[in-house]
């Protein structure tokens, strides 16, 4: 079999399983992205892109930030990040993704166990695939279950640091960590907690600074703040300390070969997080919504989670395309989620809170999806 008519298989056995995976354009409002604040097309952030290009900001960088790609903004960027989230140093990658990898990759040692959330982001997972350490995984919000998994390697011979790997607010549930009961585990097992804050930076906690801002500036904490949803920019922020970010560029793979992010970039992430700190009301008129999305959506079957991140579980992957497709035809942009992006038996619609849509707009939501549910067999 040749390599080709092995992928086309592949492919066709995903479509058979309603699997397979296409990309569509934008299209209907907007009820699938991350741009929580209605960032992505503001326009201050738009004036500040012009203003840096008028002072000659580059919009490549040119190569990798041990070469030539180093550029003011960056620096500019990491140390004004690390005062607003209250961190002593902050380290700049160019997605997300690529931050949770050279994190888990990188700093925990052979010897050391990492011990993550069930459902933690498929980006932890590939640091975890490549980094010298065993892990394992634990129940979904389970403190108490990470306490027993490090208390159990102990007994067993576990010599080296235990590293907690979590999420503040879960990409596709959208409920919260116990953060507060993961901290006393941390702290009574000397281990280290690495906390995703992808999705809660910008929305939640003082400021906008996120669900783990109280637990900042802690010697033990390594937070991660994506750049590319609520700030409405790209890129990713470690925050944490310093030591974390000197060893990250001296042993981080991803960091020290990969071209730097576009200076240009930089640019726009601080003006982001001068955003947060002006406009406080775009915070208030995102929970506003939230609140009136809950009440609204519920009576369709969509769970409420205090967070601006909506699920409808529907369970089999067919019924959850064939109804995000209905919705798409309707002009609500919604995606359905399947596994292995969520659980086996827990394929979804995630609806995504944003400022990019009106309480008339998610009743009008409500509207038809009870139409279309109303429908099903």
């Amino acid at each position: 079999m040749t390599l080709l008519l092995a992928q086309q298989n592949d492919l066709t056995t995903l479509d058979s399983a309603a699997r397979l995976r296409r990309l569509q354009p934008r299209t209907g409002l907007d009820f699938s992205s991350n741009d929580y604040l209605g960032l992505a097309r503001a326009q201050r952030l738009r004036n500040a892109v012009a203003a840096a290009l008028a002072r000659g900001v580059s919009i490549g960088s040119g190569g990798s930030r041990l070469l030539r790609g180093n550029d003011p903004e960056h620096e500019a960027l990491e140390a004004e990040a690390a005062a607003f989230f209250g961190s002593e140093a902050a380290l700049f990658f160019s997605s997300g993704y690529a931050a949770n990898a050279a994190l888990l990759s990188t700093l925990p040692q052979r010897g050391d166990l990492i011990v993550h959330d069930a459902l933690i982001h498929a980006s932890a997972h590939e640091g975890m695939r490549l980094a010298r350490a065993e892990s394992v995984a634990t129940p979904h919000n389970d403190a108490g279950a990470v306490d027993q998994a490090i208390a159990e390697w102990r007994r067993r011979g576990g010599t080296g640091r235990a590293w907690i790997a979590v999420e503040s607010l879960y990409s596709m549930d959208g409920d919260r960590a116990p953060l507060a009961d993961l901290a006393a585990v941390a702290a009574r097992h000397a281990a280290m907690l690495l906390i995703d804050e992808a999705h809660a930076t910008g929305v939640f906690g003082p400021g906008g600074r996120g669900l783990a801002a109280d637990l900042e500036g802690a010697e033990n904490v390594i937070t991660l703040r994506t750049c590319g949803k609520a700030l409405g920019c790209e890129g990713a922020l470690l925050c944490g300390p310093r030591t974390m970010r000197d060893f990250l560029v001296n042993r981080g793979r991803a960091f020290i070969f990969s071209t730097a992010p576009s200076p240009l970039m930089a640019s726009a992430v601080r003006e982001s997080l001068r955003i947060l700190a002006d406009e406080p009301d775009r915070r208030e008129r995102l929970s506003a919504l939230t609140a009136f999305a809950e009440r609204t959506l519920a009576p369709c079957g969509v769970t409420p989670t205090g967070s601006q991140i909506l699920p409808l579980i529907i369970g089999a992957d067919a019924p959850t395309m064939r109804l995000a497709a209905a919705l798409q035809a309707a002009g609500f942009d919604i995606r359905g989620i399947r596994p292995p992006t969520v659980p086996p038996g827990t394929a979804r619609l995630r609806v995504s809170l944003t400022l990019n849509v009106s309480e008339a707009e998610i009743a009008a939501l409500a509207e038809t999806l009870s139409e279309l549910r109303a429908r099903e067999p």
